[in-house]
């Protein structure tokens, strides 16, 4: 058995925001993050993750416990097996009872590293190859960059080390074939350590210097090593991510590499795979705008075009920066056009006119039928995006197709998942509140200080019979009727919603009063600073008046 004094020691490392965001996507609701239940069907966010308490819970479903518990409930694991699983992605070392084996967790993986760093300094030509590449000695060494050698070779290495090959198997280090014979996964390759987001090694990315058909490896799948989970360098990344709340998402290692060696230190690469869905909740900590930045060729566009759909269907700002000519970033900074790349970094084009963009350029507009089926494809695609932005972008689609915005009718298909709603902008947070105001008429009061029927966009009579107390208004009764809307729960649930949506409100706010002309110079900045100021204090947790 594993002991309590380890179990309790992997608790006081463990983040259940990093734990959960590892595997749903979260956002902030004032001090605590929400998103839709991984555990039972619900279109309203009823599922609640507090970090002061380290304790998450569905008010849809009931469900809730401390991130072992979420491990176990998500991934089917028994107590002990999450709680191993944990400790091996944390690289931490777990300790048995006496009575049962000693299972611990070596640094097998951190072992195996500084043997290939320290062979890449006794490899003329792994070394030539990265100095001709442009990558600095420092960078090597930061990166943690090295060179396996022969399969025999690295087989003798664990067995002089007395490293365990059944380990070895299970983190992916080695493999073994179908007559039973290990064999090292990483053969005469420069290596590329992976990281997970609490900078243990969960695995290796291993490029060729020896003509082998596949130019770039990566570790098998392992309980540590998820390939669509991870991103390359995040962890040193991080710190960079949070404060410019920015991220930059290559395609390879040494363009990560080359890009902070250049001072852009918040540049990650996915581990030769596209973006997917897993990969959005590493992506949205920070709430960082996203900005993909592919090779402009066939391929790169295509990729592009995908990762840009994806992340702006679930609501991720940035843009899409292309390469052109043959070059990435790598051999941009290596060629001393730094300042290019910087101001090619700056032009981002954003997510949803590029996919209109390269939707609308696979069609040939001259004939009436491919245009035609342009603007399906189109409408499609502005149909799984919010009102607002399918208002925004009904003229740009116009434009492009070069027809009359009238003809822009946008419908939801049948075949079209609709967007992931959001409390901040969808009618379901204003039902939402007008249900708690009729099963809680003793906090309408006090709500009315922060909020009245001119910030609603969808439900204002509804609101106005709830703090009016018309009980008699059948829409109100059908509202107590749908199940399907959650009343926010205890004052502070409560409060931390209003807090999120009254940000949300002063934010749009604010920048419809940096477009407005009719406003004077002395009037627009008094109203600038007035805005400001209550974003900061609800930012800090303080309910803000409306006056």
């Amino acid at each position: 058995m594993i002991t309590q004094d380890s179990i309790e020691a992997l608790k006081a490392r463990l983040d259940i925001v990093d734990v959960v965001g590892s595997y749903i996507e979260l956002k902030r609701a004032g001090a605590s993050f929400k998103a839709p239940c991984p555990f039972h069907d619900e279109k309203s966010p009823s599922f609640v993750v507090n970090p002061a308490r380290q304790k998450y819970h569905c008010f849809g479903c009931g469900v809730g416990g401390d991130s072992i518990n979420f491990v176990m409930e998500y991934e089917k694991l028994s107590y002990p097996e999450a709680i191993e699983k944990l400790a091996a992605t944390m690289n931490f070392t777990l300790h048995y009872t006496d009575n049962a084996p000693q299972k611990k967790r070596s640094n097998l993986l951190e072992t195996l590293n500084d043997w290939y760093q320290k062979l890449l300094e006794e490899k003329p030509e792994a070394l030539t190859y990265l100095h001709e590449r442009g990558i600095y000695a420092s960078s090597i060494e930061r990166f943690g960059i090295g060179y396996a050698p022969t399969s025999p070779e690295t087989l003798r290495f664990l067995e002089q080390r007395k490293l365990s090959a059944a380990e070895a198997l299970e983190q992916g280090a080695i493999g073994k074939g179908d007559e039973g014979r290990l064999f090292a996964r990483f053969i005469e390759r420069i290596t590329f350590p992976i990281h997970s987001t609490s900078g243990a090694i969960v695995g290796f990315g291993g490029r060729t210097i020896t003509g082998h058909q596949a130019k770039y490896v990566n570790s098998a799948q392992s309980a540590i090593f998820n390939k669509s989970r991870l991103l390359y360098a995040y962890h040193l990344a991080r710190d960079t991510i949070y404060r410019r709340r920015e991220i930059i998402v290559t395609e390879g290692y040494l363009d990560v590499v080359m890009l902070h060696q250049a001072g852009f230190t918040h540049a990650v690469a996915t581990l030769g795979t596209a973006l997917t869905t897993e990969h959005l909740p590493l992506l949205r900590k920070g709430e960082p705008k996203v900005f993909v930045a592919y090779d402009g060729d066939k391929a790169g566009r295509a990729a592009a075009f995908k990762a840009a759909k994806l992340l702006s269907t679930s609501g991720f700002d940035g843009g899409v920066i292309l390469f052109e000519e043959g070059k990435d970033p790598a051999d941009m900074i290596k060629e001393g056009l730094t300042n290019e790349l910087n101001a090619l970094l700056h032009r981002p084009i954003p997510f949803i006119e590029f996919v209109i963009q390269s939707t609308i350029e696979g069609y040939d507009l001259r004939d009436p039928k491919a245009k035609e089926s342009a603007l399906h494809e189109s409408l499609g695609y502005l149909a799984t995006l919010s009102p607002l932005l399918q208002e925004e972008y009904r003229l740009y689609v116009a434009s492009r197709l070069g027809i009359s915005p009238s003809l822009i009718r946008i419908g939801q298909s049948k075949n079209i998942q609709p967007k992931a709603i959001n409390f901040s902008h969808h009618d379901i947070w204003e039902l939402s509140l007008i249900k708690t105001i009729i099963e809680r008429p003793e906090v309408t009061d006090a709500l009315l200080d922060f909020i009245d029927a001119s910030l609603f966009q969808y439900h204002v009579q509804e609101f106005e019979s709830a703090i009016s107390g018309r009980t008699d208004d059948p829409r109100l009764g059908a509202l107590l009727m749908d199940e399907r809307i959650h009343p926010f729960s205890g004052d502070e649930g409560l409060k931390a919603e209003l807090i999120t949506f009254l940000i949300g409100h002063y934010t749009r706010e604010l920048k419809k009063l940096n477009t407005q002309n009719t406003v004077s110079f002395d009037q627009k900045s008094y109203l600038i600073r007035q805005f400001r100021n209550k974003i900061e204090r609800l930012k800090r947790g303080e309910l803000v008046p409306l006056t």
